[in-house]
């Protein structure tokens, strides 16, 4: 399975691209195959960043042809105002998916760190270090955004084996 992780926002978009393959039965690998950020310029008019946005992340999809999008949820801290810039960045990345046909799965910033570090509440660097090493990645752990990306990613991976098998045991 391909999993395209995104950590949206307006000026900041990250994205992480792994594969999750099954070795035995309960045991899955997990590996990067991209990540980045997608930076839009504050100069700009917003319609024109969630364009690009949602172009790039078009290109992402086509690209890798994930089995599914994994989004970080809205997280809605003291600013309203970048709550609802990410949201607009999440909106851009969902529509791309949906004209793909392509499900989308949400994930709440304390799942997507306590899958990753058995946390809920582990630091931005934590989640950075463990998801290079979780992925065996040899050079420096990736940039916050594309590491929150890869984050959500293996967040998905690691939930999909299960929910799969309670979909085929519930009728």
């Amino acid at each position: 399975m391909i999993v395209l992780g995104i950590d949206p926002g307006l000026a900041s978009t990250g994205y992480g691209v792994l594969r999750s393959s099954s070795q035995a039965p309960g045991e899955h690998a997990l590996s990067a195959l991209d990540s980045g950020v997608i930076a839009t310029g504050a100069e700009r008019p917003p319609e024109r960043r969630l364009a690009e946005i949602h172009a790039r992340v078009d290109a992402l999809l086509q690209a890798h042809a994930p089995d599914a999008v994994a989004l970080e949820e809205l997280y809605f801290g003291t600013n309203a105002r970048t709550a609802f810039s990410v949201g607009q960045g999440r909106g851009a990345a969902m529509l791309a998916a949906g004209q793909r046909g392509i499900p989308c799965a949400s994930y709440t910033p304390q799942q997507v760190k306590g899958a990753v570090c058995g946390n809920g509440r582990a630091e931005k660097g934590q989640v950075a270090r463990m998801v290079a090493t979780l992925l065996g990645l040899s050079e420096e752990a990736p940039a916050d955004h594309a590491a929150d990306a890869m984050a959500v990613a293996i967040c998905h991976a690691n939930r999909s084996p299960l929910a799969r098998a309670l979909a085929e045991a519930l009728p």
